[in-house]
């Protein structure tokens, strides 16, 4: 019999509390590279009311004006409202920056250090990483989590032209979709909150985000009679961003992979620079599944490796079809291994990552975009894996 059941995904947007840190962490860590590249960053923030603290351990020749770029940022997510309490123009930064511990950056350095086993450069941190690739959208991901990013993104995209005045920053979206047999059957029910201006009516808000998000941007073949939406359900959304609720960086980490379908590591992304393996690794499993799946070797990939500080190679390679396989899943494993290296000094150099590509990533998820800068989203190793696969 084949399994019926229904999965949901939520994604949220640029103004939302923890994505605002989430930008100004990643608008730090491209200013350092766009002056050096070699910087090593690991940039911390926080947000409330009227408030921004700016914090963690950088290491880098570049010279930074943190409160402008914090300003910057909020102020193309777009706090520029007279009535916001957090405001681009208004807020008070607060700056708490030290360098990089000399102990994590002797592992991290390519060079010889006593107790140190390989003198290349290591992992900055133990960790489990995992990277995710299906083929239920044309994005190579999950379908929950792509429809929910797809609900934020038009938001903003409208919000931004002006064209509707009482939309505001803070926003969260969520579907959930009916599977039959393993595939997409229908859109049971889509939800957005949209934070607006006092003086819009409920009904207005409802109508708009019904006709011209949803309906606009999700497949109408998923679309039923019976597809529920919930718009603002509390009924009203005036107090928003940093304002109504407080904001931190690297909290909305299933909203940056998978949405759930597939699993996470638990370390953030925004903010740290490639050095880091909880963000580099995890772009390369992304890579690796990505091309599995576009090789045509399984339709659902997931791919664990991990690390020990200040060691080059990981300590554990896994790859899971989930028995959609075309071979056994170690015949994949050990092609992988052919194909690709773990070195995190291998990584950065595969998938280019020493370059201020960050600010793309942060909002409506690090995977599943169409942008020649996320390196990771190519499917360039099919032959080569097709290849090795024996």
């Amino acid at each position: 019999m084949s399994k019926r059941f229904i999965f949901s995904s939520e994604s949220v947007g640029e103004g939302h509390p923890d994505k605002v840190c989430d930008t100004i962490s990643d608008a730090v860590l491209d200013a350092c590279l766009t002056q050096d590249k070699y910087s090593r960053v690991a940039c911390e923030c926080y947000a409330k009311s009227n408030i921004v603290v700016v914090g963690g351990e950088i290491t880098t020749k570049a010279k930074l004006d943190y409160a402008a770029i914090a300003r910057a940022a909020i102020r193309d997510i777009g706090y520029v409202n007279d009535d916001d309490v957090f405001h681009a123009d208004k807020v008070f930064v607060n700056c708490y920056v030290t360098q990089q511990s000399p102990d994590i950056s002797q592992g991290v350095d390519a060079k010889a250090a006593k107790g140190k086993k390989k003198a290349e450069q290591g992992a900055g941190d133990q960790g489990l990483m995992f990277g995710y690739a299906c083929n239920e959208t044309e994005e190579l991901m999950p379908a929950p989590i792509m429809f929910a990013h797809r609900l934020g993104r038009e938001l903003t995209r409208i919000r931004k032209t002006g064209k509707v005045k009482w939309l505001r920053p803070d926003a969260k979206s969520q579907v959930s979709v009916e599977y039959l047999g393993g595939k997409p059957l229908r859109i049971t029910n889509a939800v957005i909150s949209t934070q607006h201006a006092a003086d819009v009516e409920h009904a207005e808000i409802e109508e708009f985000c019904i006709e011209q998000v949803i309906k606009k941007v999700l497949p109408k073949d998923l679309l039923t009679k019976e597809t529920q939406y919930l718009i603002n359900p509390t009924g009203r959304f005036v107090t928003g961003g940093p304002q109504g609720d407080t904001g931190l960086t690297g909290r909305k980490i299933i909203v940056d992979t998978y949405g759930g379908w597939g699993r996470h590591g638990g370390g953030a992304f925004s903010g740290k620079d490639p050095s880091k393996v909880d963000r580099s690794a995890a772009y390369m499993g992304r890579y690796i599944a990505k091309n599995i799946v576009a090789a045509g070797l399984a339709t659902h990939c997931e791919i664990q490796f991990a690390y020990a500080i200040g060691y080059p190679d990981p300590v554990s390679v896994f790859v899971d079809t989930f028995d959609t396989g075309l071979v056994e899943d170690e015949e994949i494993t050990k092609a992988v291994c052919e194909v690709f290296s773990f070195k995190p000094a291998d990584i950065v150099k595969q998938l280019n990552l020493l370059r201020p590509i960050y600010g793309k990533t942060t909002n409506y998820g690090h995977f599943g975009k169409n942008d020649p800068d996320l390196t990771w989203e190519k499917i360039d190793k099919i032959n080569a894996l097709k290849k090795a696969v024996r």
